[in-house]
């Protein structure tokens, strides 16, 4: 029987079913793959984008193995060849890569080999190791995102401006996850992508601010640098993302008494740029001298209880060389006298200067600072120097420079010197100058020291200096880990309390500070416990940026963060934006949630001005020396009340016989509790403020019972956990404070009260 038509017609289809196969098999022949590498196919490229994203330079010799080869040098694996010269590589295929209808449409000889078909147009000869995956075409990345972060859209930059002014390039690295890492990490809950390359963080309510405006999908078009699957922006085009989880800061804001308040407390004689408590009740000042005011005498007491009558108020003192720029502490001699070291140039830098505070308030002193640079000077002439009061009762001199903007000083010295000593040069202050001046210093109940400088910390052995620890590097911007804390970046530093049984690790916080470079001032702190195993600093974001702040603890255990700026370093001129508003931070509450936004001044205090607790528990508020053409230097002194005295509540009142107190002793005291909220006592450690450094910070709760109106205090155990000094003890009634009592602990083991020689300088003995 004759064949049918339809027989006729499924002959000729599987007859040209075979010839494809055919072609197919000679499309792939003569291919010489290395082991593990097969044909994928025929891929159409170009729909949505290249399909790999790695092209090499067009060959005129190419060869399948000869792009295989080229692909696997640069750790690809994958390959693709196309119109014949063209070689691409990648680890997959991107964009939604399919393939074609047919292998016979990848048809182009190889330039290097005839008998090899090397793609065709818009088509790939794909090769791969192993088995090849497929990325669809890219869009922004929407699933697998870090935390609680949610894709919100495509966003134009802002009218003129930027949207965000956190800007991080990340050339080869940028992706969603990347950027918004490392946003979340600095307590940013706003961020954007831009140019496939740049991350960007801030805050949602910018994006109105800014004047940015929804933008179509496809204007945001860039594959990421760092994930090509995904897209990141385009020209002036976010794809932005928002966090929407549980906030990553809250800030409160009290109102009313809550928020305390600034009042003036006086017109002012100079414009300090260090202040100091007296063990007399009084506030010491001093300014430069010789490059200050015409009319200076380079230092003044306060005595508060004469506010009503400035001439009695105020009290001229006396120095012989210019104080510009040096530090204080005060001794743990019997009668508190306070150190003054360096100074501005020549003789000063080597400058020692001794005020024994006499007096008492109402009734005026007749003590003045005593210097003789012939008879008692550093070793070394320093400039923005730091000092403390060792365990020995010994006073550590550390870092500075030479003079006015003269060269480092990278080492530390001790006073009184000892016997054959010179000083000790050290790496990392030579290493990190100029960007160290004014380091952070603290003895830890180890005995160690610590010692926080530029974006460094470390601990020092206290008898070698030697480093006993390394400390991992502070964060800084969010954008800029080269960020600094210490002048000129100049950020602010507290102790954070210690509490009975003392057995906690102490912390550090450090608050604010600037970038260099462009000197963005940083909005947040970082606090830690560089004696724990396993030490990593936790970061806070701040409401406000601050550079060139001050901070002072109070008796309640929390802190006031004050003055300062909101762009710039340290410097004459260099800072602009005056932060009017003060921040309490509360470290009894979870991290994240201890800022509170409290009032406001009218008063800017920038560069040289200082803040330090009074007896009272107030804050005084002093000093601006700016020198910007904008804003004055500030003679006027205010005070900083906080809530706890605003709230009606009556103070508490104590008396204590016993003023000189040895360790892990047991101390009576008389008190009267009329709140009723249960008693709790404070040591607060003699202070002097400069620079946003608070030398001779501490701040203690030993452990106190009470029966009747007798309570028994515990003293600190040793002095590691309290180096000997001068602290002020308060008697706190629920929160509110007690007028503090000046109490001595630790004695003067290092004899400073014999010291120094001489008929120059008055001693008090030991």
């Amino acid at each position: 029987m004759a064949p049918t038509v339809h027989a006729f017609a499924f002959s000729a289809v599987l007859w040209l079913s075979l010839l494809d196969l055919s072609n197919a098999s000679a499309l792939i022949a003569k291919r010489a793959l290395p082991t593990g590498w097969t044909y994928a196919g025929c891929y159409v490229d170009g729909v949505s984008g290249r399909i790999l994203g790695n092209q090499q330079p067009d060959s005129t010799t190419l060869t399948t193995e000869s792009c295989v080869a080229k692909c696997i040098s640069l750790g690809y694996s994958v390959a693709g060849t196309e119109y014949g010269q063209q070689c691409f590589c990648d680890n997959y295929l991107v964009n939604g890569g399919t393939k074609a209808a047919s292998d016979t449409e990848c048809n182009v000889n190889c330039a290097g080999n005839n008998a090899q078909k090397c793609g065709g147009g818009n088509r790939m000869s794909i090769y791969s190791k192993g088995a090849l995956t497929v990325r669809a075409a890219p869009g922004p990345q929407k699933t697998g995102l870090p935390g609680s972060w949610q894709y919100q859209g495509c966003i134009t930059e802002g009218n003129g401006k930027r949207v965000w002014k956190y800007q991080i390039i990340n050339q080869n690295t940028n992706s969603a996850t990347s950027c918004l890492t490392q946003c979340q990490k600095f307590g940013y809950q706003a961020a954007g992508l831009e140019y496939g390359s740049e991350c960007w963080c801030g805050d949602a309510v910018e994006i109105a601010a800014a004047g940015s405006t929804p933008a179509a999908e496809t204007d945001c078009g860039v594959p990421c640098s760092g994930d090509g699957q995904y897209l990141c922006g385009g020209g002036n085009r976010l794809s932005w993302y928002l966090w929407k989880g549980p906030p990553l800061y809250v800030w409160n804001y009290p109102t009313g008494v809550n928020a305390g308040r600034y009042e003036l407390l006086i017109g002012g004689v100079c414009i300090p740029l260090l202040t100091t408590s007296g063990v007399n009740g009084k506030y010491t000042f001093v300014e430069k001298f010789g490059t200050g005011e015409p009319n200076s005498t380079g230092a003044y007491e306060l005595d508060v209880s004469q506010i009503g009558n400035p001439s009695l108020a105020w009290r001229t003192m006396h120095v012989k060389t210019d104080v510009f720029c040096s530090a204080s502490v005060t001794l743990p001699d019997k009668a508190g006298r306070q150190i003054n070291i360096g100074g501005w140039s020549g003789d000063s830098t080597f400058g020692v200067r001794l005020y024994w505070p006499d007096g008492s308030p109402g009734v005026p002193g007749v003590n003045d600072w005593q210097e003789n640079v012939k008879e008692l000077s550093l070793q070394k002439g320093r400039w923005y120097p730091s000092a403390m009061i060792m365990t020995n009762g010994s006073i550590l001199v550390v870092g500075g420079e030479t003079g006015s903007n003269g060269p480092p000083q990278p080492s530390l010295e001790i006073l009184p010197r000892p016997g054959g000593a010179g000083v000790v040069t050290c790496d990392w202050l030579q290493r990190t100058d100029p960007l160290n001046l004014y380091p952070f210093l603290a003895v830890l109940p180890s005995g160690g020291i610590f010692v926080g400088y530029y974006n460094e910390a470390r601990i020092l052995d206290p008898v070698t200096f030697n480093t006993i620890k390394t400390l991992p590097n502070l964060p800084g911007a969010v954008n800029n880990p080269g960020a600094g804390r210490s002048y000129p970046l100049e950020g602010t530093a507290m102790l954070l309390p210690q509490y009975a049984p003392f057995t906690t690790p102490l912390g550090i916080l450090i608050c604010g500070g600037s970038t260099t470079g462009a000197g963005i001032a940083l909005d947040n702190c970082v606090s830690g416990q560089p004696e724990a195993a396993n030490n990593a600093w936790t970061l806070e974001r701040m409401p406000s940026q601050r550079v060139i702040s001050c901070m002072t603890a109070l008796p309640d255990g929390t802190y006031m963060i004050l003055n300062g700026a909101t762009q710039g370093v340290a410097g004459f001129g260099l800072a602009t934006g005056p932060n009017l508003n003060a921040v309490l931070y509360d470290p009894s509450k979870p991290v994240n949630q201890r800022m509170s936004v409290m009032a406001n001044t009218t008063i800017a205090r920038l560069y040289h001005s200082e803040a330090i607790l009074m007896q009272d528990g107030r804050v005084l508020v002093s000093g601006s020396d700016p020198q910007d053409g904008k804003n004055p230097e500030e003679y006027r002194v205010e005070v900083f009340v906080p809530p706890y005295l605003l709230q009606g509540r009556p103070r508490p009142s104590f008396t204590v016989a016993n003023k000189d107190w040895g360790y892990g002793a047991s101390i009576s005291i008389t008190v009267n509790l009329p709140g009723g909220g249960g008693a709790r006592v404070s040591m607060l450690g003699a202070e002097s403020s400069t620079h946003g450094n608070t030398m001779g910070q501490r701040t203690l709760f030993p452990a106190v019972s009470c029966a009747g109106a007798t309570c028994t205090i515990t003293t600190p155990p040793n002095k590691n956990v309290c180096p000997p000094g001068w602290y002020q003890l308060f008697l706190l009634d629920g929160p509110t404070p007690s007028v503090s009592t000046w109490v001595r602990i630790g004695g003067d083991p290092a004899a400073l009260g014999n010291w120094p020689p001489g008929p120059n300088f008055k001693k008090p003995g030991v």
